[in-house]
């Protein structure tokens, strides 16, 4: 079996958030290569996720967010057990979300959220800028700007603003919360409110 430096898990931990011995085995497992480690520690995510995911999430948070008194976002998040929803890594995570919808600006929670005619007048305006193309061709161009556009405005699709390298969705970061604290957590609806943003509508249409 081979061996890992401290600094190597410490790194990995800061990373992942996983917890030390986690951290220490994915790199055993991974023969010290951090990112095939990230990659299992994931993976790990991402199965234990999936088991929580049935579970009843009643409890929770209703956090809230404000931007320099021009942006203001109300989130809230549940889970199983007020336990873990007293905790500080939930809160930790309730504060993040609130902060990334005020960077963000997310239109739906998921795209399961986004109505059939909206997602037909998008695939309609990517069809037309790649008209002249093959059949085949074109709906593949579709379909990958259809998976931007989901990006771009599903909270959950949205690459984490905390994230350095824009990997992480924020989906991902509910996937490794689930995995730390042993419960299942959902995202379960926001508001974002911007200063002045209605009044900016009612002048347009005037």
């Amino acid at each position: 079996m081979s061996t890992v430096s401290a600094g190597v898990v410490k790194d990995l931990r800061e990373k992942t958030g996983a917890g030390m011995m986690e951290c220490k085995k994915a790199l055993v497992e991974s023969g010290g290569d951090l990112e095939k480690a990230i990659d299992k520690l994931r993976q790990k995510g991402l199965a234990t996720a999936a088991k929580k995911a049935g579970r009843t999430a009643s409890e929770g948070i209703v956090g809230s967010y404000v931007h320099m008194n021009r942006i203001g976002v109300m989130v809230e998040i549940n889970c199983e057990t007020d336990f873990v929803a007293r905790t500080d890594d939930f809160k930790e995570l309730v504060k993040d979300v609130a902060m990334h919808i005020a960077a963000t600006n997310p239109l739906y929670l998921s795209r399961e959220d986004i109505p059939e005619d909206a997602i037909e007048r998008e695939k309609d305006i990517y069809r037309a800028q790649v008209e002249n193309k093959p059949p085949q061709v074109i709906e593949k161009i579709v379909d990958g700007k259809l998976e931007k556009f989901y990006s771009e405005t599903c909270l959950l699709d949205q690459p984490f603003v905390k994230d350095p390298e824009q990997k992480k969705r924020v989906q991902d970061i509910i996937t490794e919360a689930v995995a730390k604290l042993g419960e299942n957590i959902i995202i379960r609806r926001f508001v974002r409110y911007q200063l002045g943003e209605t009044l900016a509508t009612e002048a347009e249409t005037v």
